[in-house]
């Protein structure tokens, strides 16, 4: 599975981590998770699904029926568990592309501080060529496209600058050691310093 399948793959164990859920409700998280909408039909779902139950990541179980159907709910293995933390310690390139991106960030807080950073610097320096293509392409076809289509070009070089821009903040964070997420220290009270006075003298 490569790209969207991977991502999908990776959003379902993950989401499965906490909780067993239903087709439904894993297609409304996911959908809530990556933005994907109608894209992320129920005929993507279930044979991905399936697929995941055959390679032992899932269990498939029909807790009991309703209306003379069973719903059929969707329990991560120990397999799936181990394939989940192995996605989310991947920072090779294809953690850059924008399929997988947004569902490895969604997971960042399972990852270790080394693979973050890799991840939000390969990300970086992918959108930073990716925005000198971009104003090449406004410059070289300035005189020759409509108000409206340079606007467009325009639009993209100020997304890419914005993305950038966050990238390298997250990525001063993580090294930092003040990423989202992680506990900050605790500011001294007056009573604490009252006290480690006291003990001083």
């Amino acid at each position: 599975m490569a790209g969207r399948g991977v991502a999908l793959e990776m959003a379902m164990l993950g989401l499965l981590q906490d909780a067993r859920l239903h087709g439904y409700e894993l297609r409304k998280q996911v959908t809530a998770l990556l933005g994907w909408g109608r894209v992320l039909s129920y005929g993507t779902l279930y044979p991905c699904l399936k697929a995941m139950a055959r390679n032992g990541y899932l269990q498939m179980e029909t807790p009991g029926a309703v209306g003379g159907r069973g719903r059929i709910a969707y329990t991560i293995t120990a397999a799936g568990r181990e394939r989940f933390a192995r996605l989310v310690s991947e920072g090779g390139p294809s953690a850059y592309d924008d399929e997988l991106f947004g569902v490895h960030f969604a997971f960042f807080a399972r990852a270790d501080t080394p693979t973050r950073v890799r991840i939000l610097e390969g990300r970086r320096s992918r959108l930073e060529e990716r925005l000198e293509r971009l104003r090449l392409s406004a410059l070289r076809s300035s005189e020759h496209r409509d108000a409206y289509t340079l606007e467009l070009q325009r639009y993209g070089v100020e997304s890419a600058e914005r993305e950038v821009h966050w990238l390298s903040r997250l990525i001063d964070a993580e090294r930092a050691g003040t990423a989202p997420g992680r506990p900050a220290q605790p500011e001294p009270t007056p009573t604490d310093s009252k006290s480690s006075t006291k003990e001083e003298s």
